[in-house]
């Protein structure tokens, strides 16, 4: 799981603008952002860059 939806809300940002910036389609993105596919590890790394936050704040903990 993967907090990218929360993170593009806190920073006020649309998923076009992200697909936009990361050469993906609007509708990749939205699979990333609604937890359906997760992004490759690289990819996970280019969101961060773009967003301007750590990779860690892009992921979700599993507390069990």
């Amino acid at each position: 799981m993967n907090r990218i939806k929360e993170v593009l809300e806190a920073k006020g940002i649309k998923q076009t603008w992200l697909a936009e910036k990361l050469g993906k389609s609007y509708n990749m993105v939205n699979g990333y952002v609604q937890n359906r596919q997760q992004p490759r590890l690289e990819i996970l790394f280019e969101i961060a860059k773009i967003l301007e936050v750590e990779v860690k704040d892009l992921i979700k903990e599993d507390k069990n």
